[in-house]
């Protein structure tokens, strides 16, 4: 029986999310569904996934609160959480079927471990290449990868941690903390790639910095929702009034690490 439930948060990729899709779609022996949580998409993402076969769900924007749903819906006993904008590499599912081993179990299965892909940007930027250095040692010695590298655990292990909680920000890094407490979390060895849509549009090294400084006041304590605010400013005035209103009144603080 197939044994993965992937969940993929999603909001205005109408024209990314295709191809993941069909991706998933080459994999039928071990997904056992498909989830996409659309965060009020303004394009044809609902339809999109519907046209698919995937399940879609329906949620204010958010990826920690668009995954917490996903995963809250899903199924079935392993989760692989995904962002609509990436593409697998092609023998994803082979990597991902040796690492569950479903009905055998591991030692280290039980101690508790998780898998993320490495992480490859779309794009030929020089600098482009030492972020992924950069996020492949960070992920291996710091044991803190990237939302966007997906993560793949067991239902089991998930619960055990308390699962993604709801933040406008930082959901990513706030998981993968609890995670590493219960063991480790280890590369599948393959990478993804992401769209590079991100430092095109502010470049490389104010996209790296902004993010830096981010989780540097992240780690000092400060609220995700005023990071939100922070994020949001620099990419859609629009969105950041939104995440301003958000913000409005929040006194929830994150651990930091």
């Amino acid at each position: 029986m197939a044994e993965l439930s992937v969940v993929i948060a999603a909001r205005n990729e109408a024209a990314l999310l295709p191809a993941l899709l069909a991706q998933l779609g080459e994999g039928p022996q071990l997904v056992r569904e498909v989830l996409v949580v659309d965060g009020g998409s303004r394009d044809g993402t609902p339809q999109v996934a519907q046209l698919a076969g995937a399940r879609l769900l329906r949620c204010p924007a958010g990826r920690g609160r668009q995954l917490a749903l996903g995963a809250a819906e899903a199924i079935a006993p392993w989760l692989l959480l995904l962002h609509a904008d990436v593409r697998l590499p092609r023998n994803w599912a082979e990597r991902v079927q040796a690492a569950i081993r479903p009905g055998k179990p591991t030692p280290l299965q039980r101690s508790g471990q998780a898998w993320y892909f490495d992480l490859a940007i779309r794009g030929r930027h020089p600098g482009l290449r030492l972020v992924e250095l950069g996020t492949a040692l960070r992920s291996r010695w710091r044991q803190l990868p990237y939302g966007d590298q997906g993560l793949l655990l067991s239902r089991v292990l998930y619960d055990a941690v308390g699962g993604i909680r709801p933040l406008p920000l930082m959901e990513d890094l706030d998981l993968v903390q609890r995670l590493r407490r219960q063991g480790r979390l280890q590369s599948l060895g393959v990478a993804l790639r992401v769209d590079g849509r991100r430092w095109r549009r502010l470049g490389v090294w104010r996209t790296t910095l902004a993010n830096a400084r981010l989780r540097r006041a992240w780690r000092r304590g400060e609220p995700a929702e005023v990071l939100a605010c922070r994020y949001y400013g620099s990419r859609d005035q629009g969105a950041y009034q939104k995440a301003q209103r958000r913000c409005s009144g929040s006194s929830s603080q994150p651990s930091p690490w």
